[in-house]
């Protein structure tokens, strides 16, 4: 299962579901429901300069927020906030643009968590 998992992140279905996430969040009836576990992201990537928004899981914590990256082998957003990490901007959390501090950490067992600092 494991590996079925993680081979979807290839795929153009993925860039629809990503899509789908995206409609969802901006959604006037569903969105603030949906909002309450997905939001946008903005970040500036460290090697190509571009702006990029995604769409990512998230929870609350008591000094911003924490996303758990879902097959952080098969995705390369979250390493833009290794080491010191970077800025990044959650689009329309709790109504309105914030831009924090991310850092990004892999434990022992390979699972990936990026801490905002809002």
């Amino acid at each position: 299962m494991r590996n079925m998992a993680s081979g979807v992140f290839g795929t153009p279905i993925f860039g629809i579901v990503n899509k789908m996430f995206v409609a969802l969040i901006d959604a006037p009836v569903i969105g603030p429901v949906v909002r309450r576990g997905i939001i946008n992201v903005r970040y500036v990537g460290r090697r190509s300069g571009r702006t990029i928004e995604t769409p990512v899981g998230y929870r609350r914590t008591a000094d911003g927020v924490l996303i758990n990256v879902m097959s952080p082998d098969n995705k390369t957003w979250w390493r833009n906030f290794l080491g010191d990490g970077g800025d990044i901007t959650l689009l329309k959390y709790d109504g309105t643009d914030r831009t924090g501090h991310a850092v990004a950490h892999r434990d022992a067992h390979g699972r990936v968590s990026v801490k905002v600092a809002l």
